[in-house]
């Protein structure tokens, strides 16, 4: 599980540096004068330099950025680890039985039962 928490911190690091990178590289001079014959280069697709510090780092970064997504994918696929996920939940409470309502039969009379009978009434003092 810290693996997880370490390669997404890596992974945010390398997001980072990844877009600072591409901020800070100039563009190839695809503006509209270079379109139409004007601007410092002479070729028909801009100025081709050597590669630079910048544009070698992008490489590194874009692929740390493609290890790193495809790294958090493949753990991440797993789902979440979990120290009580191979023990087995507790059984379901039952709630307390309560007695069935005792119903006369046919062998003893019935007795009628009203209020008055059932709790004997509480005299002043």
């Amino acid at each position: 599980m810290i693996l997880y928490y370490l390669l997404t911190t890596f992974y945010v690091l390398v997001c980072l540096i990844l877009l600072l990178v591409i901020l800070l590289q100039q563009g190839k001079g695809g503006d509209m004068a270079s379109a139409f014959g004007g601007g410092s280069s002479q070729t028909a697709f801009g100025a081709r330099g050597g590669a630079t510090l910048l544009a070698k780092m992008t490489t590194v970064f874009a692929v740390l950025f493609m290890l790193g997504a495809l790294g958090l994918a493949i753990i991440g696929q797993r789902g979440p680890g979990s120290i009580v996920g191979g023990t087995l939940p507790p059984p379901p409470v039952s709630s307390p039985r309560t007695p069935a309502p005792i119903t006369p039969t046919g062998n003893s009379p019935a007795k009628p039962t009203t209020p008055a009978q059932q709790a004997p009434a509480q005299q002043p003092r």
